[in-house]
């Protein structure tokens, strides 16, 4: 039965375990907005703002579609929620087709596929993609408002994509399949940038398929191209095309004089002639090869397209509008993420231990390009040559694992001290250096007063960057094991709690097997009530582990090339990215979100286990029996026992905190007065924003966000009336903070005299020769030669005492005794 009408059965049981994860999504979302970013991209998604860099258009073009199936405001956030568990749920859709797909491909090539092959093959699909449904990160992605899902259904998409594009490769019409997976290519732009490390997979399926015989040199060949087509592809793609829109909009307005924005158009009209002409010139002679390649690039710029949703969308100057990319220069800026500082390279750059360095030599900054509407031109704002402090020379080297010099006290605290001498030696600095050393060696300091010890005497010591042997134990230490393993181990054995950990009794994995538990982690009999019952307790006995253990070694036995396609998956999607994005040492939350990938891959070895158990007793046991005993049995040891385990921790239907938290903030400012409301980070902000934005709730209080504030095109916007909220005061006009003026203001300690703030404020808005540091560099006869332009012509402020004048008969006349003051 079910091997005569596999295709039949594949079809029917993938679409039910869509249904199961669908269901199972629907039953367990969150209601309303939650913490981080789910705020941001709710508002964003329903009414198509700009969020912050590097920007997920096409994710929020498909959110804004299914709110407007909301009856009602309140209603918004589960309709947006609801993108998220759809997406999940077609993941597990491809997933099962995936699984199944391979799993074909392992089977004795001698032998017919009977009903209880068809068996263990369909219940390998199930049992690998129900373990994926149930798993801890991606139910997590799945039931919230985040990238991470639909970035996960675009790389099972591309996977199965890729092996329907090699099954068909001898189909005169095979490469439609090739020309679709550069459309979805395309598309990742607009969503989620992990979508892309499927491309060295769906490369490695080709090489397989088209070359029988393997060598040595043709498979590292093959390894290479497929790493430098990704590379291409995500680094240079997008980059290179918005860079050429970029240069051609200042160009042919600065230089040929013609309205702004028709440099992008003329670009775009040049890549629309470019594509229709290599098109008529490939079919025309014939060049079969030629022709697709031009194909899938054209079909990379439908994908591309949902980015003109951010200028457009900035453009209209609507309420949020991070970075406001307006042109294609901006949109650039965006896309490069240039708002968030980062070491420049995760192979090459500046360890944190330059914070401690003499100044490296000046470097240009990156030019500012601002329309000046009454010359009709772009012009530079700042002043970027030499404009920025390059690293010290000898704080430079390969792998700057360790490179936030924000976290230097937790380098040292958790991986050994920057060492130091002295530059010129002196008896009681040696002996004080030698006390500091010893103290904290023995616990005696602690890592800031180390650090703090090393400020004081900088003009007497110097220190020593850490070798490339601690970026390295730093990088497979935390980065590789507690940054990834860590969170392997929550998905496929088990998680301790719902605790972020930071190298603590919190956050750790955690297996249920108690003489396991306890030699890792201390006894675990007698625990406390609250540490028992934490929702996030989760412990799965390595079943999912090993089942997935088992598949891995099956494959291996049976198609060593089809396994180094998952493994490169596998890599690029955990252990590259951590190598990639190159964290500093613990983040504001757990990461375990951005690795999904992995965990899917593991997943499928987790499916071809249970086909490698059928393989493996076949002999022993009737198959007719074994086939469905095997995948009974493998069915309540992983997914249920994963789902069981995880429902009560992942189970969102009920949770309103981040909402109930928003709304009390604005219930605590006084109702048409005026109010603003400072916060400064995503769990503070991104609330009040969907409160405001989707529920208009309390659109009189201005929310001001200080970690934005610094910036100019925040400060634009925060002067413009916002729903009932009016704008900022503010005397200062955009061209005296644009970026690159007044990005920093000096205290120069000048006078005592206490200066009222419109005096103060007048000297910051004064662009007169005095208020400059060039003017106090003249006055005490420095060389002016040896300072950038851009330093002299900082402001400089003389007093830093400030007089604010209050109006008397207001103020007497609140009844301050009953007055409540919102804590």
């Amino acid at each position: 039965m079910f091997s005569k009408n596999f295709k039949k059965w594949d079809t029917l049981l993938g679409w039910a375990v869509f249904f199961i994860a669908f269901i199972t999504y629907f039953i367990t979302v969150e209601p309303t907005n939650s913490f981080w970013d789910a705020g941001e991209y709710i508002a964003t998604s329903a009414k198509l703002q700009v969020g912050h860099p590097p920007g997920a258009p096409l994710l929020q073009m498909i959110g804004a579609f299914f709110a407007m199936f909301a009856l009602e405001p309140s209603q918004v956030a589960m309709m947006v929620n609801l993108v998220f568990g759809v997406s999940s749920a077609f993941t597990i859709l491809f997933m099962f087709w995936t699984i199944t797909n391979i799993t074909q491909k392992l089977l004795d090539k001698d032998g017919s596929l009977t009903n209880s092959k068809a068996i263990a093959i369909l219940g390998s699909g199930l049992i690998g993609s129900l373990a994926f449904t149930y798993s801890d990160s991606f139910w997590f992605n799945a039931v919230e408002t985040e990238v991470y899902s639909m970035a996960s259904l675009i790389m099972a998409l591309l996977l199965w994509l890729g092996l329907k594009w090699t099954d068909n490769l001898d189909d005169p019409r095979g490469d439609r399949w090739i020309v679709l997976i550069s459309f979805v290519v395309g598309l990742t732009f607009g969503i989620q940038f992990m979508g892309f490390l499927a491309i060295p997979s769906i490369g490695l399926l080709y090489y397989f398929k088209t070359y029988k015989k393997t060598t040595v040199k043709n498979f590292l060949l093959a390894n290479i191209i497929v790493i430098a087509i990704l590379m291409l592809v995500y680094k240079f793609s997008l980059t290179y095309v918005l860079m050429l829109f970029g240069w051609g909009e200042v160009f042919f307005i600065n230089t040929i004089g013609l309205p702004f924005n028709s440099g992008s158009i003329i670009i775009g009209l040049l890549f629309i002639a470019a594509f229709y002409f290599g098109l008529n010139y490939t079919r025309k002679n014939n060049y079969k090869v030629a022709n697709t390649i031009v194909l899938c690039l054209m079909f990379l710029f439908p994908g591309f397209s949902s980015w003109l949703m951010l200028p457009i969308r900035a453009n209209a100057q609507v309420i949020i509008n991070e970075n406001n990319p307006e042109d294609a220069r901006a949109l650039l800026a965006y896309y490069n993420r240039e708002q968030y500082p980062g070491v420049d390279s995760p192979v090459y750059g500046s360890y944190y231990s330059d914070m401690f360095a003499p100044a490296g030599e000046d470097r240009d900054g990156k030019p500012k390009y601002e329309k000046d509407y009454t010359l009709g031109k772009y012009i530079i704002v700042n002043k970027y040559k030499n404009s920025e402090q390059g690293p010290n020379p000898k704080h430079e080297g390969i792998l700057p694992r360790m490179w936030s010099s924000q976290h230097a006290e937790n380098y040292m605290r958790y991986f050994g001290p920057l060492d130091f001498k002295m530059t010129e030696y002196n008896a009681d600095l040696a002996e004080a250096i030698n006390q500091v050393k010893t103290g904290f060696a023995n616990g005696e300091i602690d890592a800031d007063q180390y650090i703090g010890f090393i400020k004081r005497f900088s003009e007497f010591i110097e220190v020593e960057p850490p070798s490339v042997w601690d970026n390295i134990k730093y990088m497979f230490e935390f980065q590789f094991n507690y940054m990834y393993m860590r969170y392997f181990m929550w998905n496929f054995v088990g998680k301790q709690n719902d605790v972020q950990g930071r190298y603590n009794e919190n956050g750790n994995w955690l297996s249920g097997i108690n003489f396991i538990d306890s030699a890792r982690l201390g006894s675990q009999d007698n625990l406390p009530s609250d540490i028992l019952n934490n929702p996030g307790r989760n412990t799965y006995f390595f079943l999912p582990l090993l089942l997935g253990i088992i598949g891995l070694v099956f494959q291996v036995s049976k198609d060593p090339k089809q396994f180094w396609v998952l493994m490169v998956f596998f890599l690029f999607t955990g252990i590259a990215i951590q190598f990639y994005t190159n964290p500093y040492i613990f983040q504001p939350r757990e990461r375990d979100y951005s690795l999904v990938g992995s965990f899917y891959v593991f997943a499928i070895w987790i499916g071809l286990g249970v086909y490698g158990l059928y393989d493996g007793f076949k002999d022993l046991i009737t198959p007719k029996v074994l086939a469905p005993a095997v995948v009974v049995v493998c069915l309540f040891a992983v997914p249920t026992v994963m789902a069981f385990q995880n429902w009560d921790d992942h189970d969102r239907s009920n949770r309103f905190t981040a909402n109930s938290s928003a709304t009390s903030y604005l219930d605590s400012c006084q109702e048409d007065a005026g109010a603003i409301l400072f916060t400064i980070g995503d769990n503070d902000t991104f609330p009040l924003w969907y409160a405001q934005e989707i529920e208009k709730y309390r659109t009189d209080v201005r929310i001001v966000c200080t970690s934005l504030f610094e910036t100019d095109w925040y400060i634009d916007q925060m002067k413009r009336k916002a729903y009932d909220s009016d704008p900022i005061p503010s005397q200062i006009e955009h061209d005296k903070y644009r970026f690159g003026t007044r990005d920093v203001l000096y205290h120069q300690g000048i006078t005592e005299n206490r200066w009222p703030i419109q005096d103060f404020i007048n000297w910051i808005d004064s662009d007169k020769p005095r208020t400059k540091y060039k003017y106090l560099l003249e006055q005490n006869g420095a060389d002016i030669s040896n300072y950038s332009e851009n330093i002299l012509n900082m402001v400089y402020y003389p007093t830093n005492k400030i007089r604010v004048p209050v109006n008397k008969k207001n103020v007497r006349k609140v009844d301050w005794s009953s007055q409540r003051i919102p804590l």
